[in-house]
């Protein structure tokens, strides 16, 4: 599909454009606010432009993140390898029941709850959840006091953090929930 896959070195806007469903002049400006990455009449260079949106997105540096829930999503979650890609790298896991900690998934130690107090000490700045509803906002404030700075929810329900922290909540059911009406009917 792209150029580096077809083994060239460059790639057009064009080509770039019809990958994401864009127009080529809007590749060119977007990039403009972000240095001169192209050469006119011969595109850009694959690496190099690889390079710079890591740099941009910020996905040149790996970040530590903790998982709070080791049910079934949880461990799920422990046993994907893409996140790397974009730098993560879930580096602890935590769960409050008792036959689950000790337990090794995904390479990962799950550890008791009260361990959670101890992340920014680890220089974990980034958490799952994904724990019950009942336990979600509970799980969250745990999380402030331990120094995370962004959340990604699992939990189908709204939390509440003070503004400076980042929840990002995902409802799967929700999400699926809304998928027919993009389809067509028939």
């Amino acid at each position: 599909m792209l150029s580096a896959e077809r083994g060239c070195d460059h790639i057009s806007s064009q080509a770039l454009a019809e990958c994401v469903g864009v127009n080529s002049w809007q590749i060119r400006k977007d990039f403009s606010y972000f240095g001169d990455f192209g050469t006119p009449g011969v595109g850009y260079n694959i690496e190099r432009l690889a390079r710079e949106i890591k740099k941009i997105l910020r996905l040149h540096v790996i970040k530590k993140a903790a998982l709070v829930g080791v049910g079934d999503l949880g461990s799920a979650l422990l046993a994907y390898p893409g996140f790397r890609t974009y730098g993560l790298d879930i580096v602890a896991a935590f769960d409050s029941d008792a036959r689950k900690v000790g337990k090794m998934i995904g390479g990962i130690q799950v550890e008791e709850i009260v361990q959670v107090s101890a992340l920014e000490e680890r220089q974990i700045s980034l958490a799952i959840v994904a724990v019950p509803r009942e336990a979600a906002q509970a799980t969250v404030d745990q999380l402030v006091a331990a120094g995370i700075r962004g959340v990604l929810n699992f939990a189908p329900c709204k939390v509440i953090a003070p503004k400076r922290i980042k929840v990002i909540t995902l409802d799967i059911a929700m999400e699926l929930a809304r998928l027919p009406y993009y389809m067509p009917a028939g």
